[in-house]
């Protein structure tokens, strides 16, 4: 790995710890992964080296890596001159597919990245209830903002406190935000009705994650999401699903056509600009029309919804509502799990792979699906840096996330081959390191 090691010594020199994104920095590796290119269900290392895709920009890349149909929308941006900061009916085209296909939508606006979806849509929450608090999930992930990165994940030893008082999740961070926080266990409705019951004449939105990928894939039990919208509905609350990861991931209308419960307000992206930077917040019309200029809630940006990923975005879509995607990926999923499970039971292995639709997460230590973010803690972050790099070192590439329990994937350009291939390396090296399994 000369040629890493060197060019992350590069790196140093000019980025803050040699990368864009903390994340990056691949602790299975030591240094980041630097790849040359992509195709299809691959990428290629600056040594040459070919690896199985296995994370597909962190979930972006469900068409996966330079497919046609994203080709052609850069080819046609081009052609039309790149505009940006300026409306097009590319815009309007794209936002009524979105307003089609999810269930809550009545209107949308786009933005690029997920956190500054989430922090644009509290706003107009606040300002919609004219109240300030936020009741959020634990485990549960919104992006890196100070209005909610706080109390998601606090460490083992900050857990107990965090429901009185909540961790805060970053230096830089203002104390006095913590105080509009108020956290909650997921899957509990005592829990949702104590806070509610307490916070209500106080609380502007419930935020949570239908699947929290994020954190071991931890879905809502059968009720609980049905329970959250008769309460908030009740209390006057927003009840905000953020699926900017669930999204697309098993069927065309996101977490909310899957579990049948339709919110007030979401976040869409991740998926959304066929792995280019676009994502979206959309909600009631009544919710959605306080932005300006309609309403007075400021919301711009030069590079908002930028044609280049608008153009992705509907590439995006059209494949997308294809009879054969989800088909695709249905059959890969089948494939997958079913060869998981069976990996475990031959084995033995005190491990289990929750999924949704095309992501999933591996946890070790636990033989069954946590349900909430405490039934995580004994997943052991140093044993499945370990897994991740051996699987690296065989060709297949799952993002480290640090060791955690986070989530991984696959694209339509993935081939029943290529999950073959991925089962073998997963089987070869699950049980090398059994006994810390």
């Amino acid at each position: 790995m000369s040629i890493y090691t060197d060019h992350y010594a590069l790196a140093k020199e000019v980025l803050p710890g040699g990368v864009n994104s903390s994340t990056r920095f691949n602790k299975a590796l030591d240094v980041p992964f630097y790849v040359s290119h992509g195709k299809g269900s691959r990428v290629w290392d600056i040594e040459g080296r070919e690896f199985i895709d296995m994370s597909c920009a962190h979930g972006a890349g469900l068409l996966g890596n330079a497919h046609p149909a994203i080709d052609e929308a850069l080819r046609q941006a081009s052609e039309l001159g790149y505009v940006n900061a300026l409306e097009t009916p590319h815009h309007e085209e794209l936002a009524r597919l979105v307003c089609q296909c999810i269930p809550c939508a009545d209107r949308v606006r786009f933005c690029s990245a997920g956190s500054e979806a989430t922090l644009h849509l509290i706003r107009a929450c606040r300002a919609f209830t004219a109240r300030d608090k936020i009741i959020r999930v634990e485990g549960h992930f919104h992006g890196y903002h100070e209005l909610i990165y706080i109390g998601g994940h606090p460490p083992q030893n900050q857990f107990p406190q965090n429901r009185q008082s909540p961790y805060i999740e970053s230096p830089g961070i203002p104390k006095e935000l913590a105080e509009l926080i108020i956290p909650i266990p997921y899957n509990d409705r005592d829990a949702l009705q104590a806070a509610i019951e307490r916070h209500g004449h106080e609380a502007a939105m419930l935020i949570l994650e239908p699947v929290n990928y994020n954190c071991a894939c931890i879905k809502a039990e059968p009720g609980y999401l049905e329970f959250a919208r008769e309460i908030t509905k009740d209390a006057g609350i927003v009840l905000f699903f953020d699926e900017i990861q669930s999204a697309f991931k098993k069927s065309f209308g996101g977490a909310q056509e899957d579990f049948g419960i339709v919110p007030d307000v979401c976040t869409i992206g991740k998926s959304l600009g066929g792995g280019l930077p676009l994502s979206a917040f959309c909600g009631k019309a009544e919710i959605m029309d306080m932005y300006q200029p309609v309403g007075p809630v400021a919301h711009s940006g030069t590079f908002n919804a930028h044609l280049v990923p608008v153009l992705a975005g509907l590439a995006f879509m059209r494949e997308a509502a294809k009879p054969e995607f989800y088909a695709t990926l249905q059959k890969l999923e089948t494939q997958l799990h079913d060869g998981f499970a069976q990996i475990i039971e031959t084995h033995k292995l005190n491990a289990v792979v929750p999924h949704h639709g095309a992501r999933f997460n591996m946890m070790i230590g636990r033989k069954t699906p946590a349900l909430r973010y405490e039934d995580t803690f004994c997943h052991n972050n140093q044993t499945f840096l370990k897994v991740l790099k051996a699987c690296w070192a065989k060709g297949v590439y799952f993002h480290d996330y640090g060791g955690g329990p986070f989530h991984h994937g696959y694209s339509v350009q993935h081939s029943s081959d290529d999950i073959d291939r991925v089962l073998v390396v997963l089987e070869e090296v699950l049980t090398t390191y059994r006994d810390e399994l």
